[in-house]
């Protein structure tokens, strides 16, 4: 049914009034001179691949990888079928061979694409996997152990396994979290009190201070536009979150990169993956900085998942490619003296 005239110029009045409206920009991501000594990173599905590929990537100055629910460095080899096919929930396909992907990792090394995965043999790495996960399965999280193997010295590595556990960040901290076996939005569920960011930072950090009752510093939305190249906007988002624990603007703290999985994205559900995914209550008392980066779907990436096959480009999981490149500038701008 055709509207009134009278209607349609009125939506058109209050669409005219409503783009008027001042836009209010996040604050830019602060200089705060903070430690890279022991740098670590980690993820949940596809945030879990991003983290293997920046720990891979930048193994000389990536200390250690929290992954849960995550595969081996470039099992989807530039193919978004293989990323959920065989890296994902093998059926028909199964993985590339192990063997292959440590020859591709040393190969990328070679041609200085990546640090030397020499470097991982100093590394700290935890894994997890959930038994009833049907998203990412324990198979392939046992690929991820493997690839890992071809460097760590097995103490280095604790992989943990949870027999009830769907797909999700487990963390007993979140309100309104899902049960242990769900696989449903936000994706953040209750497992008892298995505290997956307290015991990831544990085993890569050595041992923390008790969290904080509360967290009580800042978490920070901040304009990441500034670190996208030109041209790639739909990469990721123009905004994303820091938190800030207190006494951290005077410098010296470390960071932690927290890659959330798909369908987290702020776009989807705002800062809920930022506050309640568990980090930042230990974050408070262990002096750690935790940056928490935001994709954006497209139609490329429907799912607003981080780039593990190759969607912003073949060199998605070098040094180069432009996820990566955007995060480790905004390691950087923490690390460096404030103005």
């Amino acid at each position: 049914m055709k509207l009134p005239a009278f209607i349609r110029a009125g939506y058109l009045i209050l669409a005219s009034l409503l783009s008027s409206l001042p836009v209010f920009a996040a604050e830019a991501l602060p200089a705060l001179g903070a430690s890279t000594e022991k740098l670590t990173v980690s993820g949940l599905s596809s945030g879990a691949f991003m983290a293997v590929q920046m720990h891979v990537a930048h193994s000389s100055r990536v200390y250690g990888a929290g992954i849960l629910a995550g595969g081996p460095y470039y099992c989807a080899q530039n193919s978004a079928w293989q990323a959920v096919t065989a890296c994902m929930s093998p059926f028909l396909l199964t993985p590339p061979p192990t063997a292959d992907l440590v020859s591709e990792t040393k190969t990328q090394a070679a041609a200085q694409h990546i640090d030397s995965p020499e470097n991982l043999r100093h590394a700290r790495v935890w894994i997890l996997s959930g038994a009833q996960d049907e998203t990412v399965k324990p198979e392939i999280v046992d690929t991820l152990h493997d690839f890992y193997a071809a460097w760590l010295p097995a103490s280095s590595m604790l992989y943990e396994r949870l027999p009830d556990a769907g797909h999700a960040m487990i963390t007993p901290d979140a309100s309104g979290a899902h049960e242990c076996r769900i696989t449903a939005s936000p994706w953040i569920n209750h497992c008892g009190n298995f505290d997956a960011p307290g015991r990831l930072l544990a085993h890569l950090l050595g041992p923390l201070q008790e969290k904080a009752a509360q967290a009580k510093g800042e978490l920070l939305l901040f304009d990441q536009s500034e670190f996208i190249a030109a041209g790639e906007a739909k990469i990721m988002d123009e905004r994303a979150y820091v938190y800030l624990p207190s006494g951290c603007r005077a410098g010296g703290c470390r960071i932690h990169v927290a890659f959330h999985g798909c369908k987290q994205q702020a776009q989807e559900i705002g800062d809920l993956y930022a506050r309640e995914a568990g980090y930042n209550r230990w974050a408070e008392t262990n002096r750690l900085i935790v940056l928490y980066p935001q994709t954006l779907k497209s139609n490329s990436n429907p799912n607003g998942c981080w780039d593990w096959w190759g969607y912003s480009g073949p060199d998605y999981h070098l040094r180069t490619g432009k996820q990566i490149g955007a995060v480790w500038k905004m390691i950087e701008r923490l690390a460096s003296s404030p103005r």
